[in-house]
């Protein structure tokens, strides 16, 4: 069976990738994969890809879950590379995502 693709541009998922910025940035809310923050001035869709720029992560991955792709609350704020390295793992095998402050 194959997985549908799934479309992301479109008009709803754009407004609903706006509110949840504007609501992240509004609580200066970190990475929930890495917990660094988020450089909120950069905006990807002027300047194309920056790997500290905000980018929604789905909690469920849309591939496995295609159902919750616009649900505002499967949505984590991340990085844009953060989001990327973990793609469409499985929140529950995720290992920590980034660089240790330390060697431990």
């Amino acid at each position: 069976m194959t997985t549908p693709k799934v479309n992301r541009s479109t008009r709803n998922w754009r407004k609903l990738k706006e509110t949840f910025r504007t609501q992240s940035q509004t609580t200066n809310a970190p990475c929930w994969l890495c917990g660094q923050p988020i450089d909120y001035t950069v905006n990807t869709d002027d300047y194309g890809y920056h790997p500290d720029a905000f980018e929604p992560d789905h909690y469920h991955p849309v591939k496995t879950h295609p159902e919750l792709r616009e649900d505002p609350a499967n949505l984590r704020p991340s990085h844009a590379s953060c989001n990327r390295t973990r793609g469409d793992t499985d929140p529950t095998d995720l290992l920590t995502i980034g660089d240790q402050s330390r060697t431990w």
